[in-house]
């Protein structure tokens, strides 16, 4: 029987005991190791990139699961606790010493929390693993979250801590904003990639290089200029954030809004602008459409939708469009009556 890598595709193998023999030992073992590679970089292409768990976890039923009393009265009680305690130990072996890390402090002993406490959704809706159920209370939870920053330095504090997001527990790193506070114009994207996921900057890979041409094409420097996401975590593989995980971002970037408070709001690309606005067309009909983005209680911004710098990549003749957007984006901040 021939080595498999020497067959042509689609011819069967041999599946004669003699063939079993040839493969015995260290190429058998070889041929394990290869597969194990292989099914490896399926999960790491697929965006498995973080060990959770060591099995299946049934979110039902661990919420559905009745509380262990804390102060047990009977021997049963005493059993199910230390059953429970045992549980959680396998558990914590379980999770990655990185993820183990972020919850401890100097010493091994447990991180301290910052003086003003952040809002997180229910414990009923927190699994084994971390991970939270999506729905209302995690967004009510970010709601109330995002409300008690003061400043974007307090919001980002605050971010990092929120666990209300699954989104935070694939991701290698938060990535909150780019440039001042008081900048005249904001950009906000819809969520991070694999080069601002590695290091923690909104639109710094192929898609951010050009955004800073164009931004430097109206006169202005990515230093003049405010950028976010409205998902602050790369979502596994790159994949699009469901509506639920939007949902629960959305109110810390409403949040960068407010306390930025641009003179000039551009959205990047059709994802940010339907979550932000309510809008249902399209990007190629929403582009070069000013409208006004309430400012909480207190006014409103002129924004208005663009091509994303990752849509023109694709689509390189699309950038005369963005042209135009730009050009009246300058004519805006130029003419603060404009628009």
């Amino acid at each position: 029987m021939r080595h498999n890598r020497d067959m042509e595709p689609g011819e069967p193998i041999d599946d004669h005991p003699a063939g079993d023999a040839q493969l015995a030992g260290p190429s058998r073992e070889m041929s394990v190791a290869a597969g194990l590679e292989a099914l490896l970089d399926f999960y790491v292409s697929a965006g498995a990139d973080a060990w959770l768990e060591s099995g299946p976890v049934d979110a039902f039923a661990l919420t559905a699961r009745p509380p262990v009393a804390r102060h047990p009265q009977s021997g049963q009680n005493q059993g199910a606790q230390d059953q429970g305690a045992q549980n959680h130990a396998a558990r914590h072996d379980a999770v990655p010493a990185s993820l183990r890390a972020a919850q401890t402090g100097p010493g091994g002993g447990p991180a301290q929390e910052h003086a003003r406490p952040v809002a997180q959704p229910p414990a009923a809706l927190t699994t084994a693993s971390g991970a939270v159920l999506p729905g209302d209370e995690a967004v009510v939870a970010a709601r109330d979250a995002a409300r008690t920053a003061a400043t974007l330095e307090e919001l980002r504090e605050t971010l990092a801590r929120f666990e209300g997001c699954n989104l935070r527990l694939t991701a290698k790193s938060l990535v909150f904003a780019d440039g001042p506070a008081n900048a005249p114009l904001m950009f906000v994207g819809e969520a991070p990639g694999r080069d601002e996921d590695l290091r923690g900057v909104p639109f710094v890979g192929r898609s951010g290089q050009l955004l800073d041409r164009m931004i430097e094409a109206i006169g202005l420097t990515r230093g003049d200029v405010y950028i976010t996401n409205v998902v602050p975590w790369r979502p596994p593989g790159n994949r699009t954030p469901s509506p639920q995980e939007t949902e629960i971002c959305k109110p810390f970037v409403l949040r960068q809004i407010e306390l930025v408070r641009p003179r000039v709001l551009v959205f990047l690309g059709g994802a940010s602008a339907k979550a932000l606005t309510g809008a249902q067309e399209g990007i190629l009909r929403l582009r070069g459409r000013w409208t006004q983005m309430p400012l909480g209680d207190d006014g409103a911004i002129k924004a208005v939708a663009t091509l994303h710098p990752a849509y023109l990549l694709r689509n390189p003749v699309q950038k005369r469009l963005a042209w135009r957007d730009f050009l009246a984006v300058r004519e805006a901040l130029g003419s603060p009556q404009a628009g």
